[in-house]
This record gives C-alpha cells, structure tokens and sequence, in this order.
C-alpha cells in the first residue's frame, strides 16, 4: 500500500503524465449514457456533525467526450475554436494545443481518444450545447466510487489499490474512449485514463461565467493532507482533491478531460 507521505511524487507523476450496466439508458455521445441511482456521498474533508450529501438520481456520460466529439463541437460553435478563444475562456498557449489546428483533431486513431486541454469554460460550453451539464464534484466522486461489483467501493483496501495502480501507470498515449475499465453503473474509464472537470471543482456554488478560482478551504501542504479527511486511506480521493485544487476555471492540461451529466 502507498503511504501518505508519498502523496507528492504520486500528484506530480499524475500530474505529468467488468459489469453489467444496469442503469443503461439512451441518449448522449458515442456511448450514451447511463442513470445513476440516487444515494449519499462522503466528501472527502468534513467538518464534525456534518451529514454525508444526499446524491439525487442523475445521468452521466458512460465515456468520457471525444476529440472527434469537441471537434464537431467547435466547427458549429467558431468561438471555440483554438485561434479565437477568448484568454478569459481558455489560456493560448494551452487550449487545445495537442490539436495541428483549429479544425484538425488529427487521424481517426486521434480523433478516438479522449479530448484533453480543454478549459472549464470550454467543458461547460461543450456540454450546455448538448443539453447537458457538467457533473458536480459530489456526482463524479459518488459514480467514481464505484467498483466492478459495489456501489461504494472507497473503503475496500482492493478497490483502492486497484485504482492507484491505475492513476500510476496513466498511459502517455491516450487509449480511446470505451476501452476503460467499466464500474457497476456502466461508467468507463473515470480512472486512470485523463482527471475529469467537474462543474464545482473550485469549492465554489456551480456558475457559468468567467471566474477566479474560490479560495481554499483546506490546506495542501504534506503535513496537513490528511487531517480532517473522512477517509484517510481512500489515496485516490487525496489525488484527485489535489489536482481540482491547483485548477482554475481557464486551466488546460495535456491530461485534463471530462464528461458531461444530465
């Protein structure tokens, strides 16, 4: 097992680098969608008396969006485009800078693969086009908890090995969306494939204009990553809170994708 103390080499690497699907519903991208039953949610930092977040039924992406998919996406929608984004929506330098243009996602093997290096604002737009949303923070990490056979596996010292062997060994070349591994809801690849927006990443109430990321409410240094956590030994959630904490809303990153809900 990986010790706390490791968590920094851990976010750093991350960083850089079967079940039936019961709840099965039509609609969405490539794959569809899934329904996701209602439930509670334990956030990973709470304060003392505080109950877990009740989780109201709700729809998700089983895949994570395409290439080909934003790229449809931008040819009817110009402004999202990588020449004109507005710097408030997406930083230049980074905005889908794995793309040879604005309207060149690459070949079809390309085009397969998760889109990465897409900011919140441009997330958030692809999915409002589509009639969706982006997840909450509480929706994702309640359908990522989720093994091939529990609804809530974030306690079963396998599930969560299982899932750090995962995040370890993030391929450097994108594998294409459908081919993750698949939970007990019909989710794909919500790990070890790209970290994923979500619609509050920040902390912050769910918005739809330009922001700045919303002040922290927990420290991140080594010595405090543990205190005050629900669960001290779910490693992967200390990962991921790690990663939603150095984000702001026109961020990109090479291995930064998402999803969207309904």
């Amino acid at each position: 097992m990986i010790s706390l103390r490791a968590l920094p080499a851990i976010v750093l690497a991350a960083l850089l680098a079967v079940a039936p699907a019961a709840y099965a519903a039509p609609g969405g991208g490539a794959g569809g969608m899934v329904r996701i039953p209602g439930g509670a949610y334990r956030p990973l930092y709470r304060r003392t008396g505080d109950s877990a977040i009740v989780v109201a039924p709700f729809r998700l992406d089983r895949d994570a969006v395409s290439r080909g998919a934003f790229l449809a996406f931008v040819q009817a929608h110009p402004q999202w485009r990588r020449s004109v984004v507005k710097p408030a929506h997406g930083a230049r330098d980074g905005y889908l800078a794995d793309w040879r243009g604005d309207l060149d996602a690459g070949l079809a093997t390309e085009r397969s693969r998760p889109v990465t290096s897409v900011s919140w604002f441009a997330a958030q737009a692809f999915c409002v086009a589509q009639g969706k949303r982006l997840p909450t923070v509480a929706e994702w990490e309640y359908a990522a908890a989720a093994s091939a056979t529990m609804r809530d596996a974030t306690r079963d010292p396998a599930f969560i090995q299982e899932v750090l062997t995962l995040y370890a060994n993030r391929p450097s070349s994108l594998p294409p969306v459908g081919t993750g591994r698949r939970n007990v809801f019909g989710v794909r690849g919500l790990h070890g494939v790209v970290w994923e927006w979500a619609a509050d990443f920040d902390g912050a109430p769910v918005r739809h204009e330009p922001h700045h990321a919303a002040a922290r409410d927990h420290d991140q240094s080594c010595a405090s990553a543990a205190m005050g956590a629900d669960n001290t030994s779910n490693y992967p959630a200390f990962l991921r809170h790690a990663v939603r904490s150095g984000l702001t809303a026109h961020s990109t990153m090479g291995s930064l994708g998402f999803r969207c809900a309904a």
